[in-house]
C-alpha cells in the first residue's frame, strides 16, 4: 500500500492532506497532553503528511520545543518543508527505519490504520519515545458493516486497510505492549462546523445518542475516532 503515499494517488485523492481538520486536531492533542501534565522537549509526528498538525501544536506550545515530522510521501512532505523554522523540522524518512530515538513524545495521528504490519509498526514506534499519542478511526460500527459503503469508502479514498472498534484498538495497544494513560472519543464531523443544512440535521440523532451513551452511540452509529495517550 505505500506506493500511493509515494506516486502521487495520496495526494491526487486528498489534495489539502486533511489540513484542513489539523487545527481541530492538534486542540485535542494539546488537550490530552496538558491534562496529564506530561512534561516535554521534542516530540516526533510519524506519518505527519502535510505537517499542519505539528505545526499547530508548536504554536500551541512555543518554539523553544524541538517538532520533528516524518513522511514518506515526497508530495505530503514537500507540502510541509514550506513551514519549517528553527524548531519545526521534517524529514522525507520512515523513523522506523531510522537509528533516531529520544523523543518525549511520539505521535501518530490516523496512521496505523494504514500500515500491513501495523503490529511491527506500535513495537517499533515504542522505542522512539517515552510518551505516544494515536488517533485511530473507529471505522467499524453496527452501521458501517450492515451498510458495509462506509468501509470500502474508507479503503478506497484515505487507504484504510485495518478497521477498528474501541475495545479492539485498545486490546491491539495493549497487545503491542502500551499501557493506555488516558484516552476520549473525537467527532470531527460533529464538532466542525457542518458542510451544509441537511449534514447539521444528519448529524443530530449522532449527537443526541452520545449524549445519553457514549459507548452504545459509537458502537452502533459510527462516526467516532479514539484518541490515546499511551507508554
Amino acid at each position: 500500500m505505500d506506493n500511493i503515499y509515494t506516486d502521487g494517488t495520496y495526494l491526487d485523492q486528498n489534495p489539502q492532506w486533511h489540513s484542513e481538520r489539523s487545527p481541530w486536531k492538534a486542540e485535542k492533542i494539546s488537550s490530552i497532553i496538558k491534562k496529564s501534565k506530561i512534561q516535554f522537549q521534542s516530540i516526533a509526528d510519524v506519518g505527519c503528511g502535510a505537517g499542519e498538525v505539528l505545526n499547530c501544536l508548536m504554536k500551541e506550545f512555543g518554539e523553544s520545543k524541538s517538532y520533528s515530522g516524518y513522511e514518506i510521501s515526497p508530495q505530503g512532505f514537500e507540502i510541509a518543508k514550506k513551514k519549517e523554522n528553527n524548531s519545526l523540522k521534517f524529514f522525507n524518512e520512515d523513523l522506523l527505519r531510522s537509528s533516531t530515538t529520544g523523543f518525549d513524545i511520539a505521535m501518530a495521528i490516523d496512521v496505523f490504520e494504514h500500515v500491513e504490519d501495523y503490529y511491527s509498526f506500535l513495537k517499533k514506534l515504542k522505542t522512539k519515545a517515552k510518551y505516544k499519542v494515536f488517533h485511530i478511526p473507529l471505522d467499524l460500527s453496527v452501521q458501517s458493516v450492515l451498510r458495509s459503503k462506509p468501509i470500502i469508502d474508507r479503503r478506497k479514498k484515505v487507504g484504510h486497510i485495518h478497521y477498528f472498534t474501541k475495545d479492539i484498538a485498545f486490546a491491539t495497544l495493549i497487545d503491542a505492549g502500551y499501557k493506555i494513560i488516558d484516552w476520549q472519543y473525537t467527532a470531527d464531523t460533529l464538532e466542525l462546523p457542518a458542510k451544509s443544512t441537511l449534514s447539521a440535521f444528519a448529524r443530530m440523532p449522532r449527537k443526541i445518542a452520545f449524549s445519553l451513551n457514549k459507548d452504545l452511540a459509537v458502537r452502533i452509529l459510527g462516526g467516532w475516532s479514539l484518541l490515546v495517550l499511551a507508554e
